[in-house]
């Protein structure tokens, strides 16, 4: 068996040298060459704009001095005063000219030549590209870059979950299309009898490639938010009944206690209110998401465990106990799951055990990540809590209704 793919986690991506590793071009990197063609382009038009500005100041200062020396009737020695004041003017404003345009080549046109450089690169597909942080000049350009950074940072991940993506379908298939291959090539040879064991065998391993497609396509449809779901009324309590019934025998055959505990008392008597466990929602996605919780605590529990089943309102303390949604708990005591594993659980293909075997009738490492669109998909939220040793708590809150 292959081992199990490295989990891509986030971290900070500056300082990084602000041009990709392995990008050349004719023995140098592209970005430096990039932003140095950016930096030279942007100087020059802000040289040009300023440069024009200083002639037409030093035409309007010879025109008013000629203006002034005719409209006050002033001599040679008048125009040649105030042409000299004008002078001393227009080489005053070339020099602030020229400040300027060093603050703003400094200040915009670098921190936007880096970007526009940076942005060339990423669509070349160079997702590891940043810029740095300008650490002066206004605050917008900095969080430009920032921005921009955080941007590449995203799609840097998302194109790596993508890869892993495929790398763990393409893992997923290959197993039980050997199995299926090997046994049927075996029958062929006369290798193996056509007996009801190894067909049984291979039937089984057909209904594990329809259930990861099934899997795969109920996940891409929630992830897009295309999946069709049937709202109606839903009795929480009696969903949490009938997924107990569902998975009593498995319990008992492992030696598990499955507890369906009753709703905590509320003030006030909503406890006693039918309609307090009433949601709307998809009963059949709802039964999904909690046979997929229920099934990971069997797998992780070990026998003489206990697996408790939980639903509380939610209240609002605003002007007395107001029903804002449901909260289901799914709670277990088994191994748990490591700290530096949480991050992940939900994760596309993600599974405790590093060999990634379907071992102890392991699934198919999509559960978790379905789970959590579907709940997202009623507009609810779900989280974990786990200790090693101690056990996993899922809870799932769920608004009344859509």
């Amino acid at each position: 068996m292959l081992k199990s793919k490295k989990r891509w986690k986030h971290h900070e991506h500056w300082p990084h040298p602000p041009w990709a590793p392995g990008s050349h071009d004719h023995g140098f990197p592209r970005w430096p060459r990039a932003r140095y063609r950016r930096g030279r382009f942007l100087f020059f038009r802000f040289a040009g704009i300023f440069g024009f500005i200083v002639l037409l100041v030093l035409g309007g200062m010879a025109a008013l001095a000629f203006m002034l020396t005719r409209l006050f009737g002033g001599d040679g020695q008048m125009a040649a005063l105030v042409w000299i004041g004008g002078c001393g003017l227009s080489l005053a404003l070339p020099l602030l000219a020229g400040a300027l345009a060093l603050w703003a080549f400094r200040d915009i046109a670098t921190p936007l030549a880096d970007v526009m450089a940076a942005a060339d690169a990423v669509a070349e597909g160079d997702l590891s590209v940043r810029v740095q942080v300008p650490t002066h000049g206004p605050r917008e350009f900095g969080r430009l870059a920032e921005s921009f950074n955080h941007m590449t940072g995203e799609l840097e991940c998302a194109d790596q979950r993508r890869r892993n993506l495929t790398a763990d379908v393409a893992h997923e298939l290959r197993t039980p299309l050997h199995i299926i291959q090997g046994n049927l090539e075996g029958i062929l040879d006369d290798v193996y009898e056509p007996t009801e064991e190894h067909i049984g065998a291979t039937l089984d391993e057909t209904r594990t490639l329809a259930r990861l497609v099934d899997d795969l396509r109920t996940l891409s449809l929630a992830e897009a938010g295309q999946l069709p779901l049937v709202w109606e009324p839903v009795d929480v309590t009696e969903l949490l009944a009938d997924v107990g019934t569902s998975f009593s025998g498995q319990a008992e055959a492992a030696g598990i206690d499955l507890r369906i505990e009753p709703a905590l008392s509320l003030p006030n008597g909503a406890g006693g209110d039918p309609s307090s466990m009433t949601i709307t929602a998809d009963v059949g996605r709802l039964d999904q998401v909690l046979g997929n919780l229920v099934a990971n605590a069997l797998r992780h529990t070990p026998s003489g465990g206990v697996i408790t089943l939980r639903a509380e309102p939610v209240l609002s303390a605003v002007e007395g106990p107001i029903h804002e949604g449901i909260r289901i708990i799914v709670r277990d005591t088994g191994e748990g799951i490591p700290a530096e594993d949480l991050p992940y659980i939900f994760d596309r293909f993600w599974r405790g055990d590093r060999s990634r075997s379907h071992a102890r009738g392991a699934g198919s490492g999509l559960g978790l990540a379905i789970a959590k669109q579907l709940v997202q998909a009623h507009g609810g939220r779900i989280g974990v809590e786990s200790e090693p040793g101690q056990g996993t708590t899922f809870t799932i809150e769920l608004p009344m209704g859509m």
